[in-house]
This record gives C-alpha cells, sequence and structure tokens, in this order.
C-alpha cells in the first residue's frame, strides 16, 4: 500500500506540473516563493542534519545502534515528505490562480490536488520506512525497542519543522500586516510591500512542510505505540496484535485514494496526462465509472458551505471506507470484533473534534461572528473576546477525547479482559483516527496552496472574477487549516497516552503512586513546560517580526517610489531576515523537548518522568486548543468584515480585527500547532531510553 501511495503521489505530481502557470508576471511571482522556500529550507534542513547525526551517535553509544539506524531513517523519511509536498505546493500556487481564471472548481481540483501529494506522501512515506524496518530486524527479540527510534527521528525532524516554519512565516506575516495594512494602508499581498514574498514563503515552509512533519509522526507514532503495546499482550495473537495498526493504516490509503477523488474527479487537467488514471488499466476506468455519482461539483455560486461540503463528504467518504475495509481486517487477523469498534471510536472522535474546531473558528458560526461584533469598540474588546473564544472551544475537544479514551479501554478490557489490552485499544483508536491522512491532510495542506494563489491574483493584477474565486478558496483554506491543527492535537493526546502507556510498559514501572515524592514534583515540570516552550515561541516570533517591521519601513523611507509603485522593493532582504530569525530562535525551544525528558529521568527518576509527561500532556491539550482555535477566529472575524460587515476593508473595525489577527498569528501558525510536537517527542524521547531510567540520583 505504501508503494501503491508513492506511484500515486508521482502521478498527481506529473498531473498538476502539467497545469498552465499563467501569464509572466504570475511566474515571475511564483518563481520568488519557490526560490524564498527552497532556501529556506535547504539551510533548516542543513542545521538538522548536524542534530540527526549527534543525536544518532549517542543513541548507538548508550543504547542500540539498530535504533540509531531507525531514527535516521525516520528523520530522512520525515524531511522527505515535507520537501515534496512543499515542492508541489510552490508550484500548485500559480497554476491554482491560473485555473481558478477557468473557474472555481478548476482552482480547487488543482490546490487539493497538491493538498493530496501532501497527504499520501506522509502515509506512504511512514508506511514503507516502518514495514522495512520492522522486517529488517524480524526475529529480534528487541525488533519494537529499535523501530521506536524511527518515531523519535520523525518527532525530532517535525518539532523544528514546525517551529522553523512557524516562526518564519508568522515573522514575516506579522511584519507584513504591522507596516503594509495598519500604517501604510495597503492591502494584504500588494506587490509594493517588501515582507510579501516572505510572507507568501512562509505559508508553505509552516503549513505544508510543518504540518506534513507534525502528521507524519502523530501517524507514526500511532502504529508504533499500538505495535508495542500489542506485544506486552503476551498471549497466543500477539502477532495479530502487533500487525494489525499496521493493517489498519495500509487500508487507510485505500480509503485516502477515494476521498481524494471525491473531490479531484477523474477529468482533472486540460493536458493529455489528464487520460493516465484512465487508461492505466480497463478496471480502473470501470471502477471510476461508477464512483462518479460520488464526485462533487462546484458551480461558481458556490458558497463557503458548499466549498466545505464537498471536503467534508471526501473525509466521510474515506471514513465510510475505512470502516469497510477494517471490518474485513479485524475478521481476518482474528481478534475481538471490540478493536474494530474502537477504531469506529477513533474515526467519530477525529471527524467531532474536527467539526467542532470549525465551529468556533468559521466566519459563518456564531463564535468568529462574536469576535467581529466586538472589533466595533476597538483592539482591547477584540482581544478579550478571541480569547474568550479559545478558551470555551477547549470544552468540546476535551469532552470528546475523554469519552474516546474511555470506551476504548472499556472495549479493549471487555475484548482481553487486561487493563493493558485496553490501553492498546487506546493506541489502535489513535490509529483509527489517523487512518485518513491521506485525504484529512489534504484538505489542510490545500489551504496554504489556495493562499498564495491568492496573493499571486493580488501581485498579478487579475481580473475581478478570478481574484473573487481565489478569495473564496483561501477563506476555505483558512477554516480547513484551523479543522486540520484541531484535528492534529486530538491525534497527538490520544498518540502520547499510548506511548506513555509503552514507556511505562518499557521502564517497567509497577504503580504509579501520586503521592510518591517525585511524581508530583514530574506533573507539576511536565505542565510547566508547554506554557515555557509557548513563550519562547511567541518571543522568537516577536523578536524576527521586529527585524522586519524594521526592514519594511526602511525601505519605504528610503526607496524612492515604492508607496506610488513606480519602484520594486527588495524582497529578498527580508525573506533573509525571516529565514536568519526562523533558525536561530528554534534550536533553544526545540532542544528542550528531548533535553528535559533525560533530566528528569535520570535525575528524579522513572516515575517523576511519568508524570512529566502527564503535566505536559494535560496543560499542552488545553493550551494548544486554545491558542490554534483563538488564532483561527481572530483571523477569520477579520475575512467576515472584509466581507463588508460593519463597514468593511479600511473601517474602524477592520483595523481593530487585524490588530487581533496579527495577535493570533503567531497563536495558530507558531505556538499552538508546535504543541503537539512537544507532546509526542517528548513521550517518544522517554520510550526509546526507558530502559536506561532508574530511581534517579536524587532518589529518596
Amino acid at each position: 500500500m505504501g508503494i501503491g501511495g508513492v506511484g500515486y503521489v508521482l502521478w498527481q505530481l506529473r498531473r498538476i506540473l502539467n497545469y498552465e502557470r499563467g501569464n509572466n508576471a504570475m511566474q515571475a511571482i511564483a518563481e520568488a516563493i519557490q526560490e524564498g522556500a527552497s532556501a529556506f529550507l535547504n539551510r533548516e534542513y542543513r542545521v538538522l542534519a548536524i542534530f540527526v547525526v549527534i543525536v544518532a551517535s549517542v543513541i548507538s553509544s548508550f543504547l542500540h545502534w539498530q535504533t540509531a539506524l531507525c531514527f535516521i531513517v525516520g528523520a530522512v523519511a520525515s524531511a522527505g515528505a515535507g520537501y515534496l509536498g512543499m515542492y508541489v505546493a510552490v508550484r500548485a500556487n500559480v497554476r491554482t490562480a491560473a485555473a481558478a481564471s477557468r473557474g472555481l472548481h478548476e482552482g480547487l481540483r488543482v490546490a487539493f490536488g497538491s493538498g493530496a501529494v501532501m497527504g499520501m506522501s506522509v502515509v506512504s512515506f511512514s508506511l514503507i520506512g516502518m514495514t522495512i524496518l520492522y522486517l529488517i530486524f524480524s526475529g529480534d527479540p528487541n525488533q519494537l525497542v529499535y523501530v521506536t527510534g524511527f518515531g523519535f527521528g520523525a518527532s525530532s525532524i517535525a518539532l523544528f519543522a514546525r517551529v522553523g516554519g512557524g516562526i518564519y512565516t508568522k515573522a514575516a506575516d506579522v511584519g507584513a500586516d504591522l507596516v503594509g495594512k495598519v500604517e501604510k494602508g495597503i492591502p494584504e499581498d500588494d506587490p509594493r510591500n517588501p515582507a510579501v514574498i516572505a510572507d507568501n514563503v512562509g505559508d508553505n515552509v509552516g503549513d505544508v512542510a510543518g504540518m506534513g512533519a507534525d502528521l507524519f509522526e502523530s501517524y507514526s507514532g500511532s502504529i508504533i505505540a499500538a505495535a508495542t503495546l500489542g506485544a506486552s499482550l503476551g498471549t497466543e495473537k500477539a502477532a495479530a496484535f502487533i500487525g494489525l495498526p499496521f493493517l489498519v493504516a495500509a487500508v487507510g490509503v485505500i480509503a485516502s485514494l477515494l476521498g481524494i477523488y471525491m473531490v479531484i474527479g477523474e477529468e482533472q487537467s486540460p493536458t493529455e496526462a489528464a487520460n493516465i488514471y484512465s487508461k492505466f488499466s480497463s478496471l480502473l476506468s470501470k471502477l471510476a465509472h461508477l464512483l462518479k455519482p460520488l464526485v462533487s461539483r462546484i458551480d461558481e455560486r458556490a458558497t463557503l458551505e458548499d466549498l466545505l461540503g464537498a471536503l467534508r463528504r471526501s473525509v466521510w467518504g474515506a471514513s465510510v471506507a475505512v470502516l469497510g475495509l477494517t471490518l474485513l481486517t479485524v475478521l481476518i487477523s482474528g481478534v475481538s470484533i471490540n478493536y474494530w469498534l474502537v477504531i469506529l471510536v477513533g474515526l467519530i472522535a477525529g471527524n467531532a473534534i474536527a467539526y467542532a474546531t470549525e465551529y468556533f473558528t468559521s466566519y459563518t458560526d456564531k463564535p468568529t461572528q462574536a469576535i467581529a461584533f466586538a472589533t466595533q469598540t476597538g483592539p482591547a474588546t477584540t482581544i478579550i473576546q478571541g480569547m474568550a473564544v479559545g478558551m470555551l472551544s477547549t470544552a468540546l475537544p476535551v469532552v470528546i477525547t475523554a469519552a474516546a479514551i474511555l470506551l476504548s479501554i472499556w472495549l479493549g478490557h471487555k475484548a482481553d479482559g487486561s487493563i493493558t489490552a485496553g490501553l492498546y485499544a487506546v493506541a489502535l483508536a489513535g490509529v483509527g483516527m489517523l487512518s485518513t491522512l491521506g485525504v484529512t491532510l489534504a484538505t489542510d495542506a490545500y489551504g496554504p496552496v489556495a493562499d498564495n494563489a491568492g496573493g499571486i491574483a493580488e501581485m498579478a493584477k487579475l481580473p475581478a472574477e478570478v481574484r473573487h474565486r481565489t478569495d473564496a478558496l483561501d477563506s476555505l483554506g483558512n477554516t480547513t487549516a484551523a479543522t486540520g491543527k484541531g484535528f492534529a492535537i486530538g491525534s497527538a493526546v490520544l498518540t502520547a497516552l499510548a506511548l506513555l502507556a509503552a514507556y511505562v510498559t518499557a521502564a517497567r514501572i509497577e504503580n504509579l503512586d501520586i503521592l510518591g515524592p517525585t511524581m508530583l514534583p514530574g506533573i507539576l515540570i511536565g505542565a510547566m513546560m508547554p506554557y515555557l516552550f509557548s513563550a519562547l515561541t511567541m518571543m522568537a516570533v516577536g523578536k524576527a517580526a521586529h527585524q522586519i517591521v524594521v526592514e519594511v519601513r526602511r525601505q519605504f523611507h528610503e526607496i524612492s517610489g515604492l508607496m506610488e509603485g513606480t519602484a520594486q522593493p527588495d524582497y529578498k532582504a527580508c525573506v533573509d531576515i525571516s529565514t536568519q530569525g526562523a533558525l536561530r530562535q528554534m534550536i533553544l525551544p526545540g532542544s528542550l523537548a528531548v533535553v528535559v525528558p533525560l533530566f528528569v529521568g535520570y535525575l528524579l527518576g522513572k516515575e517523576a518522568l511519568a508524570g512529566l509527561l502527564i503535566g505536559t500532556m494535560s496543560s499542552g491539550f488545553l493550551l494548544a486548543v486554545m491558542m490554534a482555535n483563538a488564532g483561527g477566529a481572530w483571523d477569520n472575524a477579520k475575512k467576515w468584515i472584509e466581507t463588508g460587515q460593519y463597514g468593511g476593508k479600511g473601517s474602524d473595525p477592520h483595523k481593530a480585527a487585524v490588530v487581533g489577527d496579527t495577535v493570533g498569528d503567531p497563536f495558530k501558525d507558531t505556538s499552538g500547532p508546535s504543541l503537539n510536537i512537544l507532546i509526542k517527542l517528548m513521550s517518544i524521547v522517554s520510550l526509546v531510553f526507558a530502559t536506561s531510567f532508574g530511581s534517579g540520583w536524587l532518589a529518596f
């Protein structure tokens, strides 16, 4: 299935690259974005290569060379998936803008197709990497211990990619908005703004490469946690318990392809490459004909709800397909039917969290419109209302996740009569939630492409109807990005809980005593970590944004004719500032996630480390939801006003909304999403080093 997924990725990539790129002005803008994104990612990966070599050497020296090898493979696979996703995204943006000139549905197909490349790359690379490593070490009693290194490598790349990309994108975005929209009163994506290219670059390195690495790590971690717990069950069905999460992920590839097809359809491109799918075989051609009624059709009068409906149907269709396929898988595996019900629980929980996130961030719903209403009395009330919406939005995801955990544990315990079976069921629910990642990530990675397409349409001065279509796609992208973050946060908690259970098993902790001398300090340190981490990443955005603001002001002051549009700004200067600031500022918060668990584990002992993971998971979950949803709601409140509400663009409420959006930018695109990875990376580090921890150097 992994190899089949890679084949689809290559075909989809060729299809997208065969689309027209528009006029010369559009191509010049797109090439500047491509150069900036490639320059940042190449420099970031050179820094990460040094980190990978150092950590692999430490693992090889203190644990096993096999674990170090798996660590390197996980890091390379994660980086490769992120790079491929970004490669197609920065080429699909201009093609989306050109396709939008032919119609709204054409633009949606191109942008969503690029997201499909990201989604299918993540699941395919992960499945191939873990399966090959699992087979290589087959027969070795430490087989699953080694493969945990794959998750460690994926988590490390994910955190630095998310933090570095998040700092880059929000420094450029905040800097561009503060000077361009607030001080100079020029529109978003105005070519006169020197930070506009850096802003468009940031959308790709943060929300495509960064999000891809984030969910690559969640996907891999959920499978590793489930397989590790399955092995610890020690029954005659242990092999089936180990293999089941791999098989669920594999059939999820098929289901994801169905979901993608429901958006894109068969006739996708005006070039001859459009017929490759139908020519591939008569069987596929007949299948495509049978499935054609499922494909969503979008007309020019489509509202945001219509566009959201098309993407929702694709995710729901994939979920139904994966349920049917996993039922067969569970029956063939010979395990209890309860484990199929657990997969159902995971899928329902994932979709429920996404829907709850959509409600709190979509501008067609009351919470976001309440923020827009608050802008009438200024920035202060805008911030107050946005914070309140973010805090309120934590309730539903917590209740949904708690219910999923309780129901999964009950079903697992009923099936095999042990608490370990219950925890295995929680891990399997996480795998079920992520089984349709190929299509759910496509709906998320679509957003930055649509955003860039709107920017290119604005800068290239395309006709009003084209910009109207790209604005519609961009607004949809804001909502899908928010739901993607909600989905990532929910899956992170299930994965982290499963990894915690795997750590407790591997570290041979028989009893977690909440009143033990080191347990409560561990919990408190863990609860503090998300706040310390968020503070460091928020300050990093502030420092880098300050440099961007100074540079943009300098150019407007010193370049004669820039404001009048008769002179060209120096885009590369802002790109360089964002790149240097992001790479320099990402090191400290990224390193903390690796160093703190080791420090606590060796100093206070393995029980304190379990407490650390509990505290981080609890506070990180709530803080991540609050920040992501508050940021998304502020952004869409601004979009709601820009549709003509409360005076529209340029009004005082709009200016207040821009301030709210600027505050929310690092919330939703830097600190909030990075907390998902912090939770999981700390858990996977603990699992990898579990056997080396004892009672602690400061043990009583």
